[in-house]
C-alpha cells in the first residue's frame, strides 16, 4: 500500500526499509493465524506483540465491544464510575494474589509502569519518607517508552535520543543463567547472587532514597530469562528489609502467558504492585492497569488527599467490556490450564533445535520462549554487532516471515528469536514453528 510509506509512521521501524518495497499489511486473523493483503497465511508466533492470548477472530469479544459502545461509548473515571470499570476492577482484584485489591486503569503498559512509579513516590511522601524516589530494575529489561518507564528500562539503545531522562533509575544484573557472570554452575547460587545484587544496589544508593524494585516474572528483552529457584523469595525479603515496594511488571507475563492469571502466582511471590496490559483484552481493545495492595491507597483516603494522576481513556467502557468478555473466555475454556498442560510439549518441541550449531540455548516458561543464537556452541561465543545486523535484519526476520512464521528476531541483548503464540496453540502449531525455524536457521548457518 503506497499510503503506508507516504503517511504511516510505524513504531520501532527503520522506515528506510520500505523505501523501495511495500509494507507488509496484515488484514485478517483467525485462531493462531493471520493473513496479509496478498492472501498469504502466517502462523502468529508472537500473538501480535505478546497480546492476542485468546487468539484471533473471537466474535464474542467484538460483540461485547459493539454492545457496550451502543450503550455507553465513553465516560471518564475522573470522580465518576461506570459499570464495566467497576465490575472489571472487582474481577481483577479477585484474581490477583494477596491483597492487591485496588485497580487503577490505564490504556497500556507504559502508562501502567509510569503510574506505579508515580504512586511509589507519592505514597512515600505521605508516609513521611519523601526522599524515597529511586527505582531499581535489571539490565536489558524493557519497561516502556514514556519518559518515566524509559528511565526504568535497561536498554541503552532506545534511550540515548531522549536523554536526559527522569533521574533515579538504577540497574542491576538480570537472570540470564546461560551467561551467568557468577555461579554459572548452580542456578540456586546464581539466583541468590542476582537477588543480593539488588540489596547491594539499595545499600549503595541509600535505603532512604529507594522507593521500588521493578521486575518482570520472566524478563522479556534479551530473550526470556526465567527466575532461578529462590530468586523472588529473596527479592521479597530484601524489599521488606529496606521498606521498598516490589513491582511485578506483568505487561507480558499476566493473563495466561505463563499458565496463570499472574506470573507472580506461578513463581509464588507477593508483589506490592502489579502492572499489566496486553493480554487483559487479548488485544481486542487497548487497556492496561496498575493493581496495588490495600495499604498503598490508605494515605489517599483521608480528607483532601488524592493521587493526582489520571488518563483520559484509562478504563474506557468499551475496553473494560472487552476485558470482561475475554476473562469469560479464559474461564470457560480454561486457557491457563491449557498452557500448563501443553507447556512441556512446547518446550520439548523447541528444544529439538538444540541439535543445530547456531542454537545455543532454548529458555522460557509457559508459552513464552527465547532461542539464543551463537557463533560457537562450545564456547557460547556470540555475534558481533555487524554479524548480528546481517543475521537478524539482513536475513532472519524476512526469511522467517516469508516461510510463514511471524515472530521476533531481536538483538537488544544477545541475538535471539522469541516466541509467544496465542494460548490456544497445540502440538500442530508447535511442530509448524519448529519446522520453519529449523529450515531457516539451517540456511542462516550456511550463509555465515
Amino acid at each position: 500500500m503506497a499510503n503506508a510509506t507516504d503517511h504511516l509512521w510505524m513504531h520501532f521501524t527503520r522506515m528506510s526499509s520500505y523505501r523501495d518495497g511495500e509494507v507488509p499489511t496484515i488484514v485478517r486473523g483467525e485462531g493462531a493465524y493471520v493473513w496479509d493483503s496478498a492472501g498469504r497465511r502466517y502462523l502468529d508466533g508472537l500473538a501480535g506483540l505478546f497480546v492476542v492470548n485468546a487468539g484471533h477472530g473471537r466474535t464474542e469479544l467484538a460483540d461485547a465491544a459493539a454492545k457496550q459502545a451502543a450503550e455507553l461509548a465513553f465516560f471518564p473515571l475522573w470522580s465518576y464510575a461506570h459499570p464495566t470499570a467497576v465490575e472489571l476492577a472487582s474481577r481483577i482484584a479477585s484474581l490477583a494474589p494477596g491483597d492487591l485489591n485496588r485497580v487503577f486503569f490505564t490504556t497500556g503498559g507504559s502508562e501502567a509502569v509510569e503510574s506505579a512509579w508515580k504512586l511509589a513516590r507519592a505514597y512515600f511522601k505521605r508516609v513521611g519518607k519523601p526522599t524515597k524516589h529511586k527505582v531499581v530494575s535489571r539490565h536489558i529489561a524493557y519497561h516502556g517508552t514514556s519518559m518515566g518507564a524509559l528511565s526504568i528500562t535497561g536498554l541503552p539503545g532506545i534511550k540515548s535520543d531522549f536523554e536526559p531522562l527522569v533521574p533515579g533509575g538504577i540497574k542491576v544484573p538480570n537472570t540470564n543463567f546461560y551467561r551467568a557472570p557468577e555461579h554459572g554452575s548452580s542456578a540456586v547460587e546464581f539466583g541468590r547472587w542476582a537477588a543480593d545484587e539488588i540489596a547491594r544496589a539499595i545499600e549503595r544508593e541509600g535505603p532512604d532514597t529507594v522507593a521500588a524494585v521493578f521486575l518482570e516474572p520472566v524478563q522479556n528483552s534479551g530473550g526470556c530469562f526465567p527466575p532461578p529457584p529462590g530468586y523472588f523469595e529473596r527479592v521479597r525479603e530484601i524489599c521488606d528489609a529496606y521498606d521498598v515496594l516490589l513491582v511485578s511488571d506483568e505487561v507480558i507475563c499476566a493473563w495466561g502467558r505463563l499458565g496463570h492469571y499472574f506470573g507472580a502466582s506461578r513463581y509464588g511471590y507477593q508483589p506490592d504492585i502489579i502492572t499489566t496490559a496486553k493480554g487483559l483484552t487479548s488485544g481486542y481493545a487497548p487497556l492496561g492497569a496498575m493493581i496495588a495492595r490495600d495499604s498503598l491507597i490508605e494515605p489517599f483516603l483521608s480528607e483532601t488527599e488524592m493521587f493526582a494522576h489520571g488518563i483520559t481513556f484509562g478504563g474506557h467502557p468499551v475496553s473494560c467490556a472487552v476485558a470482561l468478555a475475554n476473562l469469560d473466555v479464559f474461564a470457560r475454556e480454561d486457557l491457563n490450564g491449557h498452557v500448563r498442560s501443553n507447556e512441556d510439549a512446547f518446550r520439548s518441541t523447541l528444544s529439538r533445535l538444540l541439535d543445530l550449531p547456531i542454537v545455543g540455548d532454548v529458555r522460557g516458561d509457559g508459552y513464552f520462549y527465547g532461542i539464543e543464537l551463537v557463533k560457537d556452541k562450545a564456547t557460547r561465543e556470540t555475534f558481533d554487532e555487524a554479524e548480528s545486523e546481517r543475521l537478524l535484519r539482513g536475513f532472519l526476520s524476512s526469511a522467517l516471515f516469508q516461510a510463514g512464521l511471524y515472530c521476533r528476531a531481536d538483538d537488544r541483548g544477545d541475538p535471539v528469536i522469541q516466541l509467544a503464540p496465542p494460548l490456544i496453540c497445540e502440538q500442530q502449531q508447535f511442530d509448524e514453528m519448529e519446522q520453519i525455524l529449523r529450515a531457516v536457521l539451517t540456511e542462516a548457518w550456511q550463509r555465515l
